[in-house]
């Protein structure tokens, strides 16, 4: 594909009002979701499941693009539509996940680094003569006693950049994740140092890579407390640190941003970056990439039963409005009563 071409699909996947589904879960992350609402995890249900959501009335009205699993991409609806048809049907525009995980980094203990280089060139042209027009990679950085080391987060970062440099070769919009988990008892100051180093690594291997900016979209985390810290940072604090360290890192060649929510609640992730929006000023669209903030409340009603399906995906296509609305700094509490009402 043309650079005009790939930019343009990264700028339809930050449209205004829209943001990307991401639903790329594992099966063996999608298995424990699953036990959490006695489903046995099957390929039958999987596919059941993404139908549910895939197959909702309005479902590009707020979502602009999908991010699928590798076993996803290969199927199809319940009426046997391919899902990456149903999708572009709904003017949404299919991804999918192309690292193989990650893996505990050698000599560096509690670090990880993300595999999947190995043949992805390979996997890329396959992916995309299967409909696939963007990708994602993630790479996570822990906090702890005496990490992440140097070490981890160049590690990571060189591996996101030549993912990035393969995916743009290839003719896929590479969505960057750098992701510093917010699983710890850190302070939101620690927070935003680590994803301020973390985000300079990595935009620095992107430059040495070659990967031109302006044909790619970041997935950071945002910048919070930890879930352990004792004293929780506000919405505002969130989004305004967030925003000063995206401005320190991140170039205006950049489209957009399109955050995830990282274990956030529903409600969080929506309020923060609605918070975001509303301060303004940036370079680059301020957009969501969630995965369980908008897949859980939808999960738990369909719990497994085709009978529940239509209600389950009203409360999918509110949250997604939710966060349709954040993207403008639009979303408000009574948005959320709306649903109840």
């Amino acid at each position: 594909m043309s650079a005009q071409e790939l930019e343009a699909i990264a700028r339809k996947l930050i449209a205004p009002a829209r943001g990307i589904l991401a639903a790329d879960e594992s099966t063996g992350t999608i298995e424990r979701r699953f036990k959490s609402i006695n489903v046995p995890n099957t390929e039958a249900s999987r596919q059941a499941y993404r139908d549910m959501l895939f197959t909702t009335p309005g479902f590009g009205e707020y979502i602009s693009g999908v991010i699928l699993f590798d076993e996803t991409i290969r199927q199809k609806s319940l009426k046997g539509v391919p899902f990456t048809e149903v999708l572009t049907r709904s003017n949404s525009i299919p991804g999918i996940k192309v690292d193989a995980g990650a893996k505990p980094l050698p000599f560096a203990p509690d670090e990880m680094t993300t595999e999947g280089l190995d043949g992805l060139p390979g996997r890329v042209k396959e992916y995309r003569d299967m409909g696939a027009r963007f990708a994602k990679w993630r790479a996570v950085v822990t906090i702890g006693p005496g990490i992440p080391t140097r070490y981890c987060i160049e590690t990571n970062a060189h591996a996101l950049a030549r993912y990035a440099a393969i995916c743009v070769e290839g003719g896929l919009v590479p969505i960057v994740e750098p992701e510093v988990l917010m699983d710890a008892d850190n302070t939101i100051e620690t927070c935003f140092d680590v994803t301020e180093w973390t985000l300079k690594s990595v935009f620095n291997a992107l430059y040495e890579q070659r990967v031109p900016l302006e044909q790619i979209l970041l997935k950071p985390n945002m910048v919070v407390s930890g879930k352990k810290c004792p004293v929780q940072a506000g919405v505002r604090q969130v989004a305004e640190m967030t925003l000063k360290c995206l401005r320190r890192c991140v170039p205006p060649a950049v489209p957009g941003v399109v955050f995830l929510s990282g274990g956030q609640s529903d409600e969080d992730a929506t309020a923060h970056l609605n918070a975001m929006n509303q301060i303004g000023g940036n370079p680059w669209e301020l957009s969501f990439s969630y995965g369980r903030a908008l897949q859980a409340p939808s999960m738990k009603k369909w719990a497994g039963q085709a009978a529940n399906v239509a209600a389950a995906q009203k409360i999918f296509h509110h949250r997604a409005k939710c966060n349709g609305a954040a993207r403008s700094g639009k979303y408000s509490d009574a948005m959320e009563r709306e649903l109840a009402a």
